[in-house]
């Protein structure tokens, strides 16, 4: 177990803390531990069909387009009221079912935050609301087949993606529910 010692802001702004704290560790050693505080936010699956929407848009911190499942962060009372606005802003879609399948840690040794992953059904299309830095968003439908084709090309590497996905096949197996927090 390690022993937090001290604790300091080394960075912030809007949207994420750097801390850094002085730690102690079980042997008794000491050192420091830098890491990112930011909430959590969620994950939607728009699942039509056999296929699912994606968003690709420019990401700056590596530089490129990426296609992703919807997600991010709204202000709203619950994840589930967060998940329909998250995929209405970005895709346009209204979920008449969203089903919760899990929690997950997104990089557990560098950041506090967690994301809850959902499944969005009976999709009814609409106008999105994206935000000043989704402009360059798209989406589109694609088969499950020509999704993990995507993964398996290199062109979805988000790792929260890859992982909601894992959570959708586990969810649809009996005996192989996901834990749910």
């Amino acid at each position: 177990m390690i022993k937090q010692v001290s604790s300091k802001v080394v960075y912030a702004n809007s949207w994420m803390t750097v801390r850094e704290d002085q730690i102690e560790r079980a042997n008794g050693t000491s050192g420091i531990y830098g890491y990112v505080d930011k909430p959590d936010f969620v994950l939607v699956v728009p699942m039509e069909g056999d296929g699912f929407h994606l968003v690709e848009e420019y990401r700056y911190p590596i530089g490129r387009r990426s296609w992703s499942f919807p997600q991010g962060n709204a202000t709203a009372e619950t994840p589930e009221l967060e998940a329909r606005m998250e995929l209405a802003e970005e895709t346009g879609f209204r979920a008449g079912d969203m089903r919760h399948l899990g929690y997950l840690d997104n990089s557990h040794g560098v950041i506090t935050q967690g994301f809850h992953v959902y499944l969005a059904s009976d999709l009814r299309p609409g106008d999105h609301a994206r935000e000043d830095t989704e402009q360059d968003m798209v989406q589109r439908w694609v088969s499950r087949a020509e999704f993990e084709q995507m993964i398996r090309d290199g062109q979805v590497t988000d790792s929260c993606s890859v992982a909601a996905y894992l959570l959708l096949l586990m969810s649809e197996r009996p005996g192989l529910q996901p834990a749910v927090k």
